[in-house]
Protein backbone atom coordinates (compact mmCIF):
# COMPACT_ATOMS: atom_id res chain seq x y z
CA UNK A 1 0.00 0.00 0.00
CA UNK A 2 1.40 3.16 -1.28
CA UNK A 3 2.19 6.11 1.85
CA UNK A 4 -0.78 8.82 2.70
CA UNK A 5 1.01 11.32 0.85
CA UNK A 6 1.80 9.56 -2.24
CA UNK A 7 0.57 11.62 -5.60
CA UNK A 8 -1.61 14.03 -3.32
CA UNK A 9 -1.75 17.69 -2.41
CA UNK A 10 -0.01 19.21 0.71
CA UNK A 11 -2.13 22.71 1.41
CA UNK A 12 -2.78 22.29 5.22
CA UNK A 13 -2.16 20.26 7.84
CA UNK A 14 -6.24 19.23 7.88
CA UNK A 15 -5.47 17.38 4.98
CA UNK A 16 -3.69 14.79 6.94
CA UNK A 17 -4.86 12.39 9.93
CA UNK A 18 -3.36 11.48 12.63
CA UNK A 19 -2.22 7.82 11.23
CA UNK A 20 -1.03 10.07 8.41
CA UNK A 21 1.25 12.46 10.61
CA UNK A 22 2.59 9.32 12.46
CA UNK A 23 3.62 7.94 9.00
CA UNK A 24 5.73 10.92 8.14
CA UNK A 25 7.36 11.22 11.20
CA UNK A 26 8.20 7.64 11.37
CA UNK A 27 9.68 8.25 7.46
CA UNK A 28 11.33 11.17 8.51
CA UNK A 29 13.44 9.39 11.27
CA UNK A 30 14.60 6.58 8.64
CA UNK A 31 15.56 10.35 6.78
CA UNK A 32 17.22 11.71 9.77
CA UNK A 33 19.72 8.82 10.04
CA UNK A 34 20.69 9.47 6.26
CA UNK A 35 21.24 13.48 6.89
CA UNK A 36 23.12 12.38 10.48
CA UNK A 37 25.67 10.40 8.16
CA UNK A 38 26.11 12.89 5.65
CA UNK A 39 24.95 10.70 2.76
CA UNK A 40 23.15 11.28 -0.56
CA UNK A 41 20.55 8.89 -1.84
CA UNK A 42 18.90 8.40 -5.33
CA UNK A 43 15.62 7.88 -4.67
CA UNK A 44 14.26 10.52 -6.62
CA UNK A 45 17.19 10.99 -9.01
CA UNK A 46 14.66 11.38 -11.92
CA UNK A 47 12.43 13.68 -10.13
CA UNK A 48 12.39 17.74 -10.18
CA UNK A 49 11.06 20.05 -7.54
CA UNK A 50 10.01 23.56 -8.68
CA UNK A 51 10.32 26.10 -5.80
CA UNK A 52 8.30 29.42 -5.98
CA UNK A 53 8.71 31.61 -3.97
CA UNK A 54 6.55 34.59 -4.01
CA UNK A 55 7.14 36.02 -0.29
CA UNK A 56 10.82 35.76 1.11
CA UNK A 57 12.07 32.90 3.33
CA UNK A 58 15.44 31.74 4.18
CA UNK A 59 15.01 28.05 6.22
CA UNK A 60 11.95 26.39 4.39
CA UNK A 61 13.67 27.42 0.70
CA UNK A 62 16.93 25.84 1.40
CA UNK A 63 15.74 23.09 3.74
CA UNK A 64 13.49 22.02 0.57
CA UNK A 65 16.38 22.49 -1.55
CA UNK A 66 18.57 20.55 0.53
CA UNK A 67 16.03 18.07 1.07
CA UNK A 68 15.44 17.12 -2.68
CA UNK A 69 19.31 17.31 -3.50
CA UNK A 70 19.83 14.36 -0.50
CA UNK A 71 17.18 12.60 -2.09
CA UNK A 72 19.36 12.89 -5.77
CA UNK A 73 16.84 15.27 -7.11
CA UNK A 74 16.73 18.46 -9.33
CA UNK A 75 15.40 21.64 -8.17
CA UNK A 76 14.25 24.80 -10.66
CA UNK A 77 12.69 27.67 -9.42
CA UNK A 78 13.11 31.39 -7.91
CA UNK A 79 13.31 33.35 -4.63
CA UNK A 80 12.28 36.58 -6.03
CA UNK A 81 8.85 36.98 -8.07
CA UNK A 82 9.77 40.48 -9.12
CA UNK A 83 12.58 38.32 -11.80
CA UNK A 84 9.37 36.56 -13.11
CA UNK A 85 6.77 36.94 -15.50
CA UNK A 86 4.23 38.00 -12.51
CA UNK A 87 6.00 41.29 -12.65
CA UNK A 88 4.45 41.63 -16.05
CA UNK A 89 0.79 40.66 -14.61
CA UNK A 90 1.29 36.68 -15.28
CA UNK A 91 -1.99 34.83 -13.23
CA UNK A 92 -0.57 32.60 -10.24
CA UNK A 93 -3.42 30.39 -12.08
CA UNK A 94 -1.11 30.37 -15.80
CA UNK A 95 2.21 30.06 -13.84
CA UNK A 96 1.20 27.21 -12.27
CA UNK A 97 -0.19 25.73 -15.48
CA UNK A 98 3.33 26.37 -17.31
CA UNK A 99 5.79 25.10 -14.62
CA UNK A 100 3.61 22.09 -13.18
CA UNK A 101 4.54 20.73 -17.07
CA UNK A 102 8.57 21.48 -16.40
CA UNK A 103 8.98 20.07 -12.56
CA UNK A 104 7.34 16.86 -10.56
CA UNK A 105 6.48 18.33 -7.72
CA UNK A 106 5.40 22.30 -6.63
CA UNK A 107 6.75 23.78 -3.78
CA UNK A 108 5.11 27.11 -3.51
CA UNK A 109 5.37 30.40 -0.54
CA UNK A 110 2.94 33.37 -1.22
CA UNK A 111 1.43 36.46 0.85
CA UNK A 112 -2.01 35.62 -0.15
CA UNK A 113 -4.26 33.11 2.01
CA UNK A 114 -5.66 30.18 -0.13
CA UNK A 115 -2.76 30.58 -3.25
CA UNK A 116 -1.58 27.08 -2.62
CA UNK A 117 -5.26 25.90 -2.99
CA UNK A 118 -5.37 27.85 -6.05
CA UNK A 119 -1.89 26.51 -6.97
CA UNK A 120 -3.66 22.77 -6.60
CA UNK A 121 -6.20 23.44 -8.51
CA UNK A 122 -4.57 24.39 -11.57
CA UNK A 123 -1.71 21.99 -11.14
CA UNK A 124 -1.04 18.59 -12.81
CA UNK A 125 1.56 17.43 -10.13
CA UNK A 126 1.63 17.83 -6.62
CA UNK A 127 1.29 21.18 -4.49
CA UNK A 128 3.40 21.66 -1.34
CA UNK A 129 2.21 24.95 0.32
CA UNK A 130 5.46 26.47 2.16
CA UNK A 131 3.55 29.18 3.66
CA UNK A 132 0.43 31.00 2.32
CA UNK A 133 -0.18 34.75 3.60
CA UNK A 134 -1.42 34.25 7.34
CA UNK A 135 -3.36 30.89 6.23
CA UNK A 136 -0.91 27.64 6.50
CA UNK A 137 2.16 26.49 6.75
CA UNK A 138 1.76 22.45 7.10
CA UNK A 139 5.07 21.44 6.68
CA UNK A 140 6.56 23.93 9.18
CA UNK A 141 3.46 22.24 11.50
CA UNK A 142 5.38 18.91 10.86
CA UNK A 143 9.06 19.94 11.29
CA UNK A 144 7.69 21.02 14.19
CA UNK A 145 5.73 17.77 15.80
CA UNK A 146 8.77 15.87 15.16
CA UNK A 147 11.19 18.46 17.42
CA UNK A 148 8.36 17.95 20.18
CA UNK A 149 8.32 13.87 19.91
CA UNK A 150 12.28 13.61 19.70
CA UNK A 151 12.86 16.19 22.79
CA UNK A 152 9.66 15.25 24.68
CA UNK A 153 9.62 11.50 23.75
CA UNK A 154 5.59 11.40 22.98
CA UNK A 155 3.38 13.88 21.06
CA UNK A 156 0.23 13.85 23.66
CA UNK A 157 -0.70 15.35 26.75
CA UNK A 158 1.06 18.01 27.06
CA UNK A 159 0.98 21.71 27.99
CA UNK A 160 1.75 23.79 24.90
CA UNK A 161 2.19 27.59 25.33
CA UNK A 162 1.88 29.52 22.10
CA UNK A 163 3.59 33.38 22.76
CA UNK A 164 3.51 36.13 20.15
CA UNK A 165 1.35 36.73 17.06
CA UNK A 166 -1.09 34.46 17.20
CA UNK A 167 -3.40 36.25 14.74
CA UNK A 168 -0.88 36.48 12.02
CA UNK A 169 0.51 33.29 12.90
CA UNK A 170 0.32 30.72 10.22
CA UNK A 171 2.79 28.29 11.63
CA UNK A 172 0.58 28.12 14.86
CA UNK A 173 -2.56 27.57 12.76
CA UNK A 174 -0.86 24.95 11.38
CA UNK A 175 0.70 23.41 14.45
CA UNK A 176 -2.19 24.18 17.42
CA UNK A 177 -4.60 22.11 14.71
CA UNK A 178 -2.02 19.04 14.59
CA UNK A 179 -1.26 19.01 18.70
CA UNK A 180 -4.93 19.04 19.39
CA UNK A 181 -5.62 15.89 17.31
CA UNK A 182 -2.92 14.39 20.05
CA UNK A 183 -4.93 15.54 23.22
CA UNK A 184 -2.72 18.31 24.19
CA UNK A 185 -3.65 21.58 26.04
CA UNK A 186 -2.99 24.74 24.39
CA UNK A 187 -2.65 28.18 25.72
CA UNK A 188 -2.40 31.16 23.20
CA UNK A 189 -1.01 33.86 24.57
CA UNK A 190 -1.24 37.10 22.87
CA UNK A 191 -2.09 40.69 23.27
CA UNK A 192 -5.95 40.82 22.57
CA UNK A 193 -5.81 42.57 19.02
CA UNK A 194 -3.32 39.93 18.24
CA UNK A 195 -4.70 36.71 19.21
CA UNK A 196 -5.71 33.41 17.37
CA UNK A 197 -8.42 33.85 15.11
CA UNK A 198 -12.20 33.13 16.56
CA UNK A 199 -12.80 30.63 13.30
CA UNK A 200 -9.43 28.65 14.73
CA UNK A 201 -10.01 28.83 18.39
CA UNK A 202 -13.96 28.31 17.83
CA UNK A 203 -13.10 24.77 16.23
CA UNK A 204 -10.31 24.11 18.37
CA UNK A 205 -12.40 24.44 21.81
CA UNK A 206 -15.30 23.26 20.16
CA UNK A 207 -14.05 19.42 18.61
CA UNK A 208 -11.45 18.95 21.37
CA UNK A 209 -11.49 21.33 23.74
CA UNK A 210 -8.09 21.74 24.73
CA UNK A 211 -7.76 25.48 23.64
CA UNK A 212 -7.96 28.66 26.43
CA UNK A 213 -6.57 32.33 25.66
CA UNK A 214 -4.37 34.72 27.87
CA UNK A 215 -2.79 38.13 27.50
CA UNK A 216 0.18 36.89 30.29
CA UNK A 217 3.52 35.51 29.60
CA UNK A 218 2.87 34.12 33.30
CA UNK A 219 0.80 31.27 31.90
CA UNK A 220 4.08 29.65 30.15
CA UNK A 221 5.60 28.75 32.93
CA UNK A 222 4.07 25.81 34.06
CA UNK A 223 4.68 24.56 29.87
CA UNK A 224 6.25 21.62 28.65
CA UNK A 225 6.99 23.94 25.57
CA UNK A 226 6.52 27.09 24.78
CA UNK A 227 6.40 27.91 21.40
CA UNK A 228 7.56 31.42 20.59
CA UNK A 229 6.95 33.65 17.38
CA UNK A 230 7.67 36.86 16.12
CA UNK A 231 5.26 39.90 16.15
CA UNK A 232 5.51 39.72 11.97
CA UNK A 233 5.85 43.84 11.06
CA UNK A 234 4.95 42.53 7.10
CA UNK A 235 1.75 41.98 7.94
CA UNK A 236 0.87 45.53 9.89
CA UNK A 237 -0.84 48.00 7.38
CA UNK A 238 1.16 50.87 9.49
CA UNK A 239 4.35 51.43 11.06
CA UNK A 240 3.13 52.32 13.96
CA UNK A 241 0.72 49.79 14.80
CA UNK A 242 3.77 47.55 14.91
CA UNK A 243 5.47 49.24 17.06
CA UNK A 244 2.51 48.64 19.61
CA UNK A 245 3.43 44.97 19.99
CA UNK A 246 6.92 44.43 18.79
CA UNK A 247 8.15 44.63 22.84
CA UNK A 248 4.92 42.82 24.07
CA UNK A 249 6.31 39.39 25.18
CA UNK A 250 10.19 37.98 25.86
CA UNK A 251 11.54 35.04 27.13
CA UNK A 252 14.96 35.55 28.79
CA UNK A 253 17.37 33.55 31.61
CA UNK A 254 15.23 35.23 34.18
CA UNK A 255 12.00 34.01 32.96
CA UNK A 256 13.03 30.31 32.54
CA UNK A 257 14.45 30.57 36.23
CA UNK A 258 10.95 29.94 37.35
CA UNK A 259 9.56 28.21 34.68
CA UNK A 260 9.02 24.41 34.47
CA UNK A 261 12.75 23.14 34.39
CA UNK A 262 12.25 20.53 31.73
CA UNK A 263 10.43 22.89 29.33
CA UNK A 264 11.64 23.49 26.07
CA UNK A 265 11.68 26.65 24.24
CA UNK A 266 10.56 26.78 20.06
CA UNK A 267 10.63 29.41 17.77
CA UNK A 268 10.01 28.88 13.65
CA UNK A 269 12.03 31.58 13.53
CA UNK A 270 13.47 34.19 12.41
CA UNK A 271 13.82 35.47 16.03
CA UNK A 272 13.52 39.26 16.59
CA UNK A 273 13.63 40.31 20.08
CA UNK A 274 11.16 37.90 21.60
CA UNK A 275 14.07 35.20 22.90
CA UNK A 276 17.29 36.91 24.39
CA UNK A 277 20.39 35.52 22.86
CA UNK A 278 21.37 34.01 26.31
CA UNK A 279 18.97 31.35 25.99
CA UNK A 280 20.62 29.98 23.23
CA UNK A 281 23.30 28.35 24.92
CA UNK A 282 20.79 26.54 27.88
CA UNK A 283 19.28 23.41 27.39
CA UNK A 284 15.78 24.68 27.53
CA UNK A 285 16.30 26.06 23.68
CA UNK A 286 16.08 23.88 21.12
CA UNK A 287 14.68 26.29 17.83
CA UNK A 288 17.83 25.48 15.96
CA UNK A 289 17.91 22.18 16.63
CA UNK A 290 14.01 22.34 15.27
CA UNK A 291 15.09 24.38 11.92
CA UNK A 292 18.10 21.17 11.18
CA UNK A 293 14.79 18.88 11.50
CA UNK A 294 13.52 20.72 8.30
CA UNK A 295 15.19 19.12 6.17
CA UNK A 296 14.78 15.27 7.06
CA UNK A 297 11.38 16.04 7.49
CA UNK A 298 10.76 17.96 3.79
CA UNK A 299 13.02 14.71 2.37
CA UNK A 300 10.05 12.30 4.03
CA UNK A 301 7.63 14.27 2.68
CA UNK A 302 9.37 14.34 -0.96
CA UNK A 303 9.64 11.05 -0.65
CA UNK A 304 6.53 9.83 0.34
CA UNK A 305 4.91 12.11 -2.34
CA UNK A 306 6.80 11.35 -5.44
CA UNK A 307 7.80 6.74 -4.80
CA UNK A 308 4.82 6.46 -2.38
CA UNK A 309 6.94 5.16 0.23
CA UNK A 310 6.17 4.75 4.17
Amino acid sequence: MASALFDRDLVAIGDLSKKDIGEVLEHASKMLSIVEQGRRVDYLENEIMATLFFEPSTRTRLSFESAMQRLGGGVIGFADAGTTSTKKGESLADTIEVVSSYADVIVIRHSTEGAAREAAEHSKIPVINAGDGVGQHPTQALLDLFTIKKEKGRLDKLRIAMVGDMKNGRTVHSLSEALSLFGNEITFIAPEELQIPDSIYGRLSREYGSAQKSESLEKARDADVIYMTRIQQERFAKPEDYKRFEHSFRIDRKFLEGANNDVIIMHPLPRVMEISPEVDKMKNSVYFKQASYGVPVRMAILDMMLTGKK
